[in-house]
């Protein structure tokens, strides 16, 4: 199951209707706004009426159990037991992503058309014990990162982080934006994936190496892959799509691209620093 909204899509005849001359042109090109608008208005209304659906189990620790146990059985072989994805994404982030009850819950009744992710018939209560169990693995409380020194992580994430990761407005692109990271990863979480990325690999993220036909290699981290063609995007930060039929051979790696940074390169001050620097900015306190 995966967790997204599917685009708006208008079919081809509908965007391009043959208009013939005259007052019928113009009128029917009147009549096309006049629906394309009232399309989006209506895209727009049923958006806003899944954000302010409200979870009936809202607090209710039973509810978050049952939701695990029905994750493990429906969800767990495309998401993973954690729920930070195998050929699905990772769904431990979504409500630091601002997804709310109602998105999430109509997500998984709805599926999403043209992928893997099926709807779903199951009772409602179901859905929402699992949207329950979703929302606890998402949510940190911000004492786990009220110690630091937020300025002088924003000195320790531009040395060893920016690189690759972006946090606010600033850093690259290879590898997951920090912006609210630490809504939903624990201060354990976050010092495991430092001191050892390795063992945190996401997925959109895990490490794999391209042979191409003239014994070329290629290295990035993987974005979508299929039965014929392969999406990564590689150390330079460019998004490229290949052809199996191209390629000697796609090589996945167990190793993060990510170093594992020690407390001989970061400290623990140091780190405790980051983190407070990263919570900063989705608090919007960074200077």
């Amino acid at each position: 199951m995966s967790i997204e909204m599917p685009p708006l899509r208008l079919p081809l005849s509908v965007l391009t209707p043959k208009l013939r001359g005259g007052a019928h042109s113009c009128l029917t090109r009147v009549s096309l706004l006049v629906w394309l608008v009232a399309v989006l208005l209506l895209s727009t209304g049923v958006a806003t009426a899944q954000d302010g659906l409200a979870n009936p189990h809202e607090g209710n620790r039973g509810a978050v159990r049952a939701g695990r146990a029905l994750f493990e059985t429906r969800c767990a072989e495309c998401h993973g037991a954690d729920a930070k994805g195998i050929s699905g994404p990772d769904l431990t982030v979504l409500f630091a992503a601002g997804r709310t009850d109602g998105r999430v819950f109509q997500t998984i009744q709805a599926g999403i058309p043209g992928s893997i992710m099926p709807s779903s018939s199951a009772p409602d209560d179901e859905l929402w014990a699992i949207v329950s169990y979703l929302k606890s693995l998402g949510t940190v409380s911000p004492l786990e990162f009220a110690t630091g020194n937020a300025d002088q992580g924003r000195q320790v994430f531009t040395a060893n982080c920016a690189g690759c990761h972006r946090a606010g407005r600033d850093g690259g692109r290879l590898g997951p934006d920090l912006s609210r990271i630490t809504l939903s990863r624990s201060r354990a979480g976050m010092t495991a994936a430092i001191r050892d990325p390795s063992d945190a690999m996401r997925v959109g993220y895990r490490t794999v190496t391209l042979v191409m036909s003239d014994g070329q290699r290629i290295r990035g981290v993987k974005k979508a892959e299929d039965a014929f063609s392969i999406q990564i995007v590689d150390t330079f930060e460019r998004l490229q799509g290949y052809l199996k039929a191209d390629l000697q051979t796609v090589q996945d790696e167990a190793e993060s691209l990510m170093p594992p940074f020690g407390p001989d390169t970061v400290s623990d001050t140091d780190l405790d620093n980051l983190l407070r620097f990263l919570t900063s900015v989705h608090e919007g306190t960074a200077n």
